[in-house]
């Protein structure tokens, strides 16, 4: 089975909002093949450049652009076409945005597999250890305490038993941040898992005293205190941290999350459609297990995400949740035909070969960008 053809789908909400909503604008990657299978996969980043990083011709040695580098490769192994795309693309990848535009077309080489084989994604990750996850609901801090509470209690009202809240905001002020962790937690009760969101507000000392603040409430974790870069800080930080820290949903490749469970990260975060594709997760998953760290998926984005989050959940021995986006946006909701649905707050794995999902073509013509 070779691909024979590489397509783009550029995929836009016709007025995007600047806020941490990844659900507004997605690049799709599709693969197609010699004997008429298409793989599908996504993309979460800034989509017109990823979309670049496809459309690029051939160039100088490893400054080629990636259809170039998957048309008439043999489909059989995904980590020797993902170590083909890393090393040719290398002058101009190696991290951000290549390396975003590779986890779409891994996760496709993934889905492409699965349909080939008849054989659901998560079997070729090694076998289910679960067909449902359980999923914690995802959202934007509200603009006052009150909203807050309100979509926490949306949170327990669809039977979850987690919830997550960020960005906003959420860590200008200490009081206003102990305001709206303090609505969550009482919205939630004690018997849920509360999880807090940062944004990349403070440096680490910063950081160490809103923990002190928040610990109270009893947070599963903080998530994304510190800049990204500041590797330094969380080496300071979570050792001290009365809060376990979770970090990692702008990282890439499995070199990133090496250095991240090195410097005493207790959660790790990776996103499937942005840090190199399924390769990179499995990968990540054996050196979070060999250090005793929790792995748990960032994927706030589309139901292909969520579909292939899912997938690598159900093959992880320690994967016990999964973030679950609630944004309102049709770009989640409707463009997965059947989006993994939640029953008692669990995420229900997809059981069709592939990534066992289908995309709604009429979304895709609604809203794609030409």
């Amino acid at each position: 089975m070779k691909i024979t053809e590489v397509e783009t789908l550029h995929l836009r909400l016709p007025d995007v909002a600047e806020i941490a909503d990844g659900t507004q604008d997605v690049l799709v990657v599709r693969l197609h093949t010699d004997n008429g299978l298409i793989g599908i996969g996504e993309v979460t980043s800034q989509s017109y450049v990823s979309q670049a990083c496809f459309d690029a011709p051939r160039s100088a040695e490893r400054r080629h652009g990636l259809r170039h580098l998957l048309i008439g490769q043999e489909v059989d192994e995904p980590s020797r076409l993902w170590e083909h795309l890393y090393y040719h693309t290398n002058r101009y990848g190696r991290r951000g945005v290549a390396i975003h535009a590779i986890s779409g077309a891994d996760i496709a080489i993934w889905d492409l597999l699965g349909k080939s084989q008849e054989k659901p994604v998560h079997e070729l990750l090694g076998g289910a250890h679960r067909s449902q996850v359980r999923a914690y609901a995802s959202y934007l801090f509200g603009d006052t305490p009150e909203e807050t509470a309100a979509l926490a209690r949306e949170a327990v009202d669809l039977g979850l038993s987690a919830a997550k809240f960020g960005w906003g905001s959420f860590g200008q002020d200490a009081d206003n941040d102990v305001a709206h962790v303090r609505a969550a937690r009482e919205a939630l009760g004690d018997e849920r898992e509360l999880m807090i969101d940062a944004g990349h507000a403070w440096d680490w000392q910063t950081a160490l005293e809103r923990a002190h603040l928040l610990a109270p409430f009893n947070p599963a974790w903080l998530e994304e205190p510190l800049s990204q870069d500041d590797r330094k800080g969380y080496a300071e930080l979570c050792p001290q941290s009365p809060i376990p820290i979770a970090a990692g949903e702008g990282d890439v490749t499995h070199w990133d999350f090496e250095d991240l469970i090195e410097r005493g990260l207790h959660v790790v975060q990776p996103d499937v459609a942005f840090c190199g594709g399924l390769t990179v997760c499995r990968q990540v998953s054996e050196m979070a297990a060999a250090a005793n760290r929790r792995v748990v998926p960032h994927c706030f984005s589309t139901g292909i995400n969520l579909a292939a989050s899912l997938h690598w959940m159900a093959a992880a021995e320690q994967g016990d949740l999964t973030e679950y986006c609630l944004r309102p946006s049709p770009l989640l909701r409707y463009l997965v035909k059947e989006l993994p649905p939640l029953i008692n707050g669990h995420a229900q794995v997809p059981q069709g070969p592939g990534l066992g999902i289908q995309l709604d073509e009429d979304v895709v013509e609604k809203f794609r960008v030409r």
